[in-house]
């Protein structure tokens, strides 16, 4: 799995909510913020399913709109979704070299989507990827067990402590919501 800098995705499922956010910083190479208002969590197929990336930009685009794609060809059905794009990017020799991660969502499942054919479901109610991933994904859990917050709020404050921590991550979040609990 390439070594993917320069974001932070987070995706929170709690009573009857999802909330996916991402900050917006984006880095050319190690050193240099090119971006600092970057949009890397949007809403799809009629606002009924979240995807967030991490990685290079043109190849999650390109990602993305691959998914969108299958997204309509299979009726918004998310897994399958999730599954075809996995074997068509790990078998096409022109997406195989795509460095990126998808995080997508729906009412009733996350899942993330890598290069190496890998669609995950996680056991609990976050899942995190980028450079300041497992930052969130630790604040996160911490939320999720020892507080009665939304997915809405977790999700923020799991993005403000990454940013904290990770000099690839900024505090200019991208923000949506699924579900009932919606504020």
């Amino acid at each position: 799995m390439p070594d993917i800098r320069g974001t932070t995705i987070v995706a929170i499922r709690r009573n009857g909510q999802v909330a996916m956010a991402g900050d917006g910083q984006v880095t050319l190479g190690e050193s240099v913020i090119v971006k600092s208002y970057a949009k890397k969590v949007r809403c799809l197929y009629n606002g009924k399913v979240l995807v967030g990336f991490a990685g290079s930009a043109a190849d999650a685009f390109t990602l993305e709109e691959r998914f969108e794609g299958k997204l309509k060809k299979f009726a918004g059905d998310v897994t399958r979704s999730a599954v075809e794009l996995a074997k068509e990017w790990r078998s096409d020799r022109v997406l195989r070299r795509l460095e990126a991660m998808l995080l997508v969502a729906d009412n009733s499942r996350t899942l993330l989507i890598s290069g190496n054919g890998d669609v995950i479901e996680p056991d609990e109610g976050a899942v995190a990827i980028g450079s300041g991933g497992n930052y969130a994904f630790a604040a996160a859990k911490a939320y999720l067990d020892g507080s009665n917050l939304d997915a809405k709020t977790i999700a923020e404050r799991s993005i403000q402590i990454a940013a904290d921590i990770c000099v690839f991550t900024n505090n200019n979040l991208s923000l949506e919501i699924l579900g009932d609990e919606q504020s």
